[in-house]
């Protein structure tokens, strides 16, 4: 984080009950698919519930250069994988705007799930111009096998992938 001058992070902040979760779908198991309204849902364990230990940022993480934090995933209703916008791209998390308002033109991004939240971020921060990083080395993905193609995907929208290394 020290390379930075602005840091910012996402957070799953779900209500209980959520409708990405399995556990709110009767006979439903975690990464079943449903069509909920009009688009096909992946249905997760219970995860990141508002107010939990679940939904803490991880102890080891230095929270003091952060600056802003940006939830995600609190309409009980709505899935939402990247820190711009929820999965239909009804609403905005106000990220691009705060990232506009500090004169942010490159935005490098880590974490978790690579292949899913990360991903997803990436893609909308490309959508919204600003210059992309993906740093693949810090991500983790939660299927290893998808994350090469979803990287192709990022790079042929003009997105760069690096590693911690080359920040240095």
């Amino acid at each position: 984080m020290g390379s930075f001058s602005l840091i910012v992070a996402t957070q799953d902040w779900h209500p209980r009950g959520h409708s990405s979760f399995a556990s709110s779908h009767a006979g439903k198991k975690p990464f079943d698919s449903i069509i909920y309204g009009d688009e096909h849902q992946t249905l997760w364990p219970d995860h990141c519930i508002q107010g939990t230990k679940g939904a803490d940022f991880p102890a080891l993480l230095d929270g003091k250069p952060v600056e802003a934090i940006f939830r995600k995933g609190t309409d009980p209703l709505i899935d939402s994988y990247s820190g711009f916008y929820d999965k239909d791209r009804r609403k905005s998390t106000g990220l691009a705007g705060y990232l506009r308002d500090k004169d942010v033109a490159d935005v490098y991004l880590t974490g978790l799930a690579g292949d899913i939240c990360v991903f997803e971020t990436a893609m909308d921060s490309l959508r919204e111009g600003f210059a992309t990083y993906f740093v693949q080395d810090a991500t983790r993905p939660l299927d290893a096998g998808r994350l090469p193609e979803l990287l192709r995907q990022f790079t042929a929208q003009g997105g760069i992938v690096l590693q911690c290394g080359d920040l240095l």
